[in-house]
């Protein structure tokens, strides 16, 4: 016996042989990698999601404050707006009130699209984790 032989089970056993590994433990680790590489993409798309969720609230909020404006602007600004251009182009109330109307309406719709665009899907697409996954499993092709 050698000094670079080994004892297994009272057996003496090569060095070389002893450090090999059966294709049962190469196929059980593969698959503790794989294992755990799905479990971090899987997290990965829970954090992306969830940072979309947070830009779809703030578009949502967005258009509340769009709306509230909107209610706020008719009532108060209308009023005096309209009195306003009535009295300084010398035009009817009606007129006045149909200008300055539009005008309110025009920041309106201005808000509410910025925040509708904040709620497009492809916005809330977890895009990272989509590209993440793609090159992944372009690595397991390759390692196969």
């Amino acid at each position: 016996m050698t000094e670079h032989s080994r004892f297994e089970s009272g057996r003496r056993v090569h060095p070389d042989v002893a450090h090999q590994r059966t294709t049962g433990s190469l196929l059980s680790e593969a698959m503790n990698h794989v294992s755990n590489l799905v479990r971090k993409e899987v997290d990965l798309a829970r954090a992306e999601i969830s940072s979309n969720i947070k830009t779809a609230v703030a578009g949502i909020v967005m258009l509340v404050i769009a709306a509230v404006l909107a209610i706020v602007g008719l009532n108060v600004l209308a009023a005096a707006a309209t009195a306003a251009v009535a009295e300084g182009f010398d035009i009817d109330a009606g007129w006045a009130a149909l200008i300055v109307g539009g005008g309110i309406l025009l920041i309106c719709l201005i808000l509410a699209a910025i925040g509708a665009s904040r709620l497009k899907a492809t916005n809330l697409a977890p895009t990272r984790t989509v590209e993440n996954v793609k090159r992944d499993a372009h690595a397991v092709k390759e390692a196969v």
